[in-house]
């Protein structure tokens, strides 16, 4: 009877394959780095984007200007996040650079 593990090194070594059926499970206190460095940590994008909303009547000029511009900065604070996290995911190979 032969076994063959859900995860192993591919033929000469230089790729870890996990097949169907298999995990990778990090434990507390494991990380998954680029050259012995993790992604840069980024701010929780929740608070931010709610404070760009506003619930109340629009009346003045002003207010409908200011909220504009506090929604373009949720939305670029949102861009910068996402590039982020794409840079995250090329950064351990996970996602292409192109």
């Amino acid at each position: 009877m032969s076994f063959e593990p859900k995860i192993y090194k591919d033929n000469g070594g230089d790729r870890q394959v996990v097949a169907n059926g298999g995990e990778i499970k990090i434990e507390t206190g494991g990380k998954i780095t680029n050259g012995g460095s993790q992604a840069a940590f980024f701010a929780d994008l929740a608070s931010s984007l709610e404070e760009a909303y506003t619930t109340g009547e629009l009346d003045a000029e002003a207010e409908i200007i200011a909220a504009i511009n506090a929604t373009n900065a949720a939305v670029n604070a949102l861009e910068t996040s996402v590039n982020a996290i794409k840079a995250a995911l090329i950064g351990i190979g996970a996602m292409p650079s192109s």
